[in-house]
Parts: C-alpha cells; structure tokens; sequence
C-alpha cells in the first residue's frame, strides 16, 4: 500500500489551482508514494522533510526546491552525497528545468511535478497484476462507468499501455457471468476470420466435421475483447455490426441464427475515425462500438508507477534496483511502455547477477532500452543527388519526450526521431512547450552531426 503525507505548514491552494510539489517514487530499496507541497519560499529536502523515508544517506538539509509558475529550481545544500537533476550531477549554483523534474537525493528518488493534488491521499496499487497508480487510476474509473453505463467501450492508445487489462477491469466492472474473451484481430488470417469468429455447423466447409463455437458463442453473457479491431476484414466488419444490432449470430453453415448476449470492448493503436474517413473502416460499426472512448496513458505520463514495476521486474533476480536504476528508468521515453520495460528491467537484473552485483545499477540497463524507436540514420548526400522529402514528424508527445532525453539538444534530439535537424528547430519555434525544453540547452548543436542531413 502506499503512503501520503502533506506538508502541514504549507496552506491548502484554492479549488482548481495546480499546486506544485514533489513526490517520492522510491527510497530504500522501496517503492513509494509520498507527496511534499512546495510553498512560495521553496522546500528543503532533507532528513527531516522526508523522515518517512529512512533514508540514511540524506543530509539534514540536502536540497532546496523552489517553483517558479513554469520551471522548478534545484539547488544542493552542500550535502554529503550529491543532488541529481535529469541524471546529472548539481555542481555549484542552481539548476533550473522544466516539468517533469527526476530528483535524485541520497537513496531517494522523487519527482518535481506541477500540480501535486492528483497524487495527495492516493495510491499506487496491484489490481489483477498491473500496477495502477493514481493517472492510470483515471483512466480505469472511466473504463469501469463504461462498464455499469453500456455494454461497448472502444480503447485507445500505445503498444504496451494495459489494453487487455483495461478490457479485464471492464469485464469485472460489467458483473457478466461469462467469461471474458480476448481476440487479437491482426493475429487472425484473413481466409478463417468469419470461421473462428462466427463458428461453423459440421459440414460447412471441407474438414469440418463437427459443429464449432466461434469467439462470439464463447463469450456469451461475457465480454469480448477485440483488440486491434481497425484490422478486421470489411466482411467480418459488416458481419459483426449486424450480431450487434440484432443479438444473433450465425455461423458458417447455419440454417437459423443462435441468440447471444455480450459486452464488446473493441481496441485500436490507430486513429480510427481516421480510418473511417480513409474508408478503411466501416463507418456504422464505428458509431456503434466506437463510443465511449478511454484512451489509456503511456508510461512516460504515468511516471509515479514505474518504480513499482521496476520493483516487481527485478524480484525474480533477489537483487534490488539501485536508486540509479530506478532514476535511468524515469527518464527515458519506453515506446514500448510496460511491455518494454519490464523485459529490459529483466533482462538488466540477469546481468547484474551475471555479474555478482549485489544491486542492479543503471548500467546493468541496455543503452538502448526504453529509447525511442527511429529510422536508420541518413547518409549524407553526395553532389547532386535528390534532397528527400522532409520525414513526418512524431506525434507531439514522442518530440517533447526526444528533447526532454537530450537535454534540450535539437541535433541530438532530431536524430533520435529520424528527421532533421531544422525540421524540428521549425516545429520548436512554433510550439511554446518545446522551446522552453531547448531554451536551457548549449548553442553547440553540431552541424557536422552524423546523421543528419547538411
């Protein structure tokens, strides 16, 4: 169970005003959820400030936090150990950054976050084996009033986001008494899609000799669970629509159709309106599973639950994360979200008992775990050679995540998305949040860069 606390001396903000702070995601070889509201004059953190913690390596006074309306301030107080900002050490002076701010003190991690009130008197809990903490949390209310208002839900978002166990909170929520049938779309060939969907009576086709339960029978008073829908053939599509709008299937062979009752929670990694306005999706089957609509949140905007599931990807090895870990985890992007990061997790835990490492520390993780995911680099052109056309930009989130990984850099930044470096200098110049990313950084950006294009 986690725990708050508050600061008492700090004023209750006013209804609806963001409040900053900070919340410690790990401690001691442990998981946490404490929260500190940072007050005009600014926190200190230290042994006294984060008593709860245990942490021995602390200094009594080891860091002072201020909040600045846009930036967080970080200063160390001479402390014995060091303050961390986004991995780096602070040396003299203050470092200023944008949030979300990673803060590594002593054995301690936490995280400087704008508004702190989402993360007061909550917690970070295990539901059906995913760790769900308060923004996920957000999410899985919305999924559980689709349950008790409907019987469809479509569910949106990355690869690796929890959109089976999205379906599964769905499912329970509902009360069906059937079971909960999950369907991987893009899985299933196109030539046996209706066959194992619908079903079929002995006889319908060649081999078949006795009558089979498609998906559909198999979850009646149940859920089914459609994941990757937008992959469906446009037959299976028209097909499906009408089980929905009349309670009857029929299967392949049949001579009269079978009553059903069932939950659909369809899910999709695209934009499927999109795909309806692209005519790759039949509009009327989307007005009819397409509402309500969860998108669920990737790991980079959950970030208070990824010291837990750093904590359960390393229990199996006996060895526990290091805080360095925990704070290398914090700070890149995870493409693959939960997926991802609880195999690399795994797999930095194997070799740091390869290793007769007593922790796993953060070198013990793969370079490239939990990067952003980019085309092959560019060789420069040769004289007169056809410039290409310039790469589609990532979604603004992936960008904001390459500047936050670089520190700022719009070179370095670039080549991680795959495209060039002006490109994205442009898309800085125009977007507020991504200009103050790379305000603080060096005007060293490398125009000789492999990589990029001159």
């Amino acid at each position: 169970m986690a725990q708050t606390t508050r600061d008492s001396e700090v004023d209750v903000g006013q209804a609806g005003r963001p409040v900053a702070g900070v919340v410690v995601v790990w401690s001691c070889e442990t998981p946490r959820l404490l929260t500190l509201r940072v007050p005009p004059p600014g926190l200190v953190l230290g042994r006294e400030s984060l008593a709860q913690t245990g942490d021995d390596r602390l200094s009594r006074q080891h860091a002072r936090i201020r909040w600045n309306g846009t930036r967080f301030q970080v200063a160390d107080l001479g402390s014995r150990n060091g303050t961390f900002v986004g991995g780096s050490l602070v040396a003299d002076g203050e470092v200023t950054a944008l949030p979300p701010v990673v803060v590594r003190t002593g054995r301690t991690v936490s995280l400087l976050v704008p508004d702190i009130q989402p993360f007061e008197d909550a917690e970070v809990a295990t539901v059906d084996g995913a760790i769900v903490g308060p923004t996920l949390r957000h999410a899985w209310d919305a999924v559980e009033r689709a349950a008790r208002g409907g019987k469809t839900l479509l569910l949106t978002g990355e690869s690796g986001a929890g959109k089976e166990l999205a379906a599964r909170a769905f499912h329970r929520a509902s009360g069906a008494t059937g079971e909960l049938v999950a369907v991987n779309c893009a899985a299933i060939p196109a030539g046996v899609a209706e066959r194992l969907l619908f079903g079929a009576k002995k006889g319908a086709y060649s081999g078949a000799d006795k009558d089979a339960d498609g998906y559909l029978v198999t979850a009646d008073h149940g859920t089914l669970f459609l994941d990757e829908i937008a992959e469906l053939d446009a037959q299976v599509q028209a097909k499906l629509l009408r089980v929905l709008e009349t309670g009857e299937v029929m299967p392949l062979g049949a001579a009269r159709p079978r009553p059903i009752e069932l939950r659909i929670v369809a899910a999709t990694l695209r934009d499927l309106r999109g795909e309806v306005q692209a005519g790759k999706f039949r509009d009327d089957l989307y007005f009819r599973i397409g509402r309500p609509e969860v998108r669920l949140p990737a790991l980079r905007e959950r970030l208070e639950d990824i010291a837990w599931l750093v904590a359960e990807a390393a229990r199996s090895s006996a060895l526990p994360p290091h805080p360095s870990l925990v704070e290398a985890c914090l700070l890149r992007p995870w493409p693959g979200n939960v997926r991802e990061l609880m195999g690399e997790v795994g797999r930095a835990a194997h070799a740091a008992t390869e290793a007769a490492r007593k922790v796993v520390r953060s070198e013990d993780l793969d370079g490239s775990a939990g990067r952003l995911l980019v085309p092959g680099e560019m060789a420069t052109l040769p004289p007169g050679s056809v410039r290409p056309k310039p790469a589609t930009l990532p979604d603004h989130g992936v960008i904001l995540a390459a500047l936050r990984d670089e520190s700022g850099n719009v070179t370095r930044a670039a080549r991680r998305l795959g495209i060039h470096r002006n490109q994205l200098r442009r898309y800085v110049a125009k977007h507020p949040d991504a200009a103050e990313l790379s305000a603080g950084s060096p005007a060293e950006d490398d125009e000789s860069s492999p990589g990029t294009v001159g």
